[in-house]
């Protein structure tokens, strides 16, 4: 039998099946106390007290928890990890650079702008007058075409601008076989035919001008391809290409147009032809124009007249 239950019965059983705490050190002091109180003068109890208590703490120590391990997450501060975090480098970032101005395309859609319903004819051309200005044999019979909506340096006294537009010109279509495209006009006033020029699936008006040797010129009505050739030559321009790589195409060197229109070929209803003027033939905006840009006077003006060549509202425009 136990030693402690034969000293101290069932109150000794009830500690031992009690876990170590304050209420069963409490029991066991209890213990002892009464027993002392019942049997004073005997040293055996006394003895057999003192022994209970010491085995009594020295199961409570015994019996004590391991220490709390503290778990990571319950650290008071942040843990630092002793796996070493890349460097953060700055990836360099591509600063584009000021391009040029995309080239228009050569002929393609350059020709788009070409009237489709008008005559065209083929002739070879024989003689280089200057950069916008060619003799074509058609039919055995030599005609002087210039070119609609552009305008080159003249030749006078052998110019280097004229001379440097001729020349191009004369390599794109000299002793070759090209088609003339009417536009409204037949003739301008020096009864020069007026055309757009093509050639070997080139638009020459076009390129003349997208390469630097002639400059884009407005005159109303054969205007179709307007916006094209001022594209062409802001290309030109911004890329400095041509005779504009020296700034040579300039108002000195490229002469200011005067051409009167044959307006005898003006057709009303042609193809480009504003309705809101019935008697004469006059291209829709834009360009806006107004009556300086025209050689029209005193004709007939329908609302919702665009141009707004009839100022005083009386039905007829340009009347001075």
């Amino acid at each position: 039998m136990d030693p402690i239950i034969q000293l101290f019965g069932n109150q000794a059983v009830i500690i031992r099946q009690s876990s170590c705490s304050a209420p069963s050190l409490v029991l066991g002091i209890f213990i002892v106390i009464n027993r002392l109180r019942y049997f004073p003068h005997s040293l055996a109890g006394f003895r057999r007290s003192v022994a209970f208590l010491c085995l009594l703490l020295a199961a409570c120590l015994s019996a004590s928890p391991p220490a709390r391990q503290v778990s990571p997450t319950h650290l008071p501060f942040t843990a630092v990890s002793s796996t070493v975090s890349p460097r953060r480098t700055s990836t360099p970032t591509h600063t584009p650079r000021a391009s040029r101005t995309p080239m228009p395309t050569s002929a393609g859609d350059s020709t788009a702008c070409l009237p489709l319903n008008t005559q065209r004819t083929s002739g070879k051309v024989i003689k280089i007058v200057d950069g916008d200005t060619i003799d074509v044999q058609v039919n055995q019979q030599t005609y002087r075409v210039r070119y609609i909506g552009i305008n080159a340096p003249e030749t006078t006294n052998s110019a280097p601008p004229g001379v440097q537009a001729a020349r191009v010109n004369s390599g794109l279509v000299y002793g070759k076989t090209v088609t003339l495209v009417k536009d409204i006009s037949e003739t301008d006033q020096y009864q020069r035919l007026l055309r757009y020029v093509l050639v070997e699936g080139v638009f020459v008006n076009y390129e003349m001008v997208r390469q630097g040797y002639a400059s884009a010129a407005a005159y109303p009505p054969d205007v179709a391809c307007q916006i094209v050739f001022q594209a062409a030559e802001r290309y030109a321009r911004e890329n400095a290409l041509g005779l504009w790589a020296e700034g040579l195409t300039t108002s000195s060197t490229v002469a200011s147009p005067t051409r009167t229109v044959n307006t005898r070929s003006a057709t009303v209803g042609s193809g480009g032809c504003d309705p809101a003027y019935p008697t004469v033939c006059i291209p829709p905006p834009p360009p806006n124009l107004d009556c300086a840009d025209i050689p029209f006077r005193k004709f007939v003006v329908k609302p919702p007249d665009p141009h707004h060549f009839d100022s005083d509202g009386n039905g007829y425009g340009c009347e001075r």
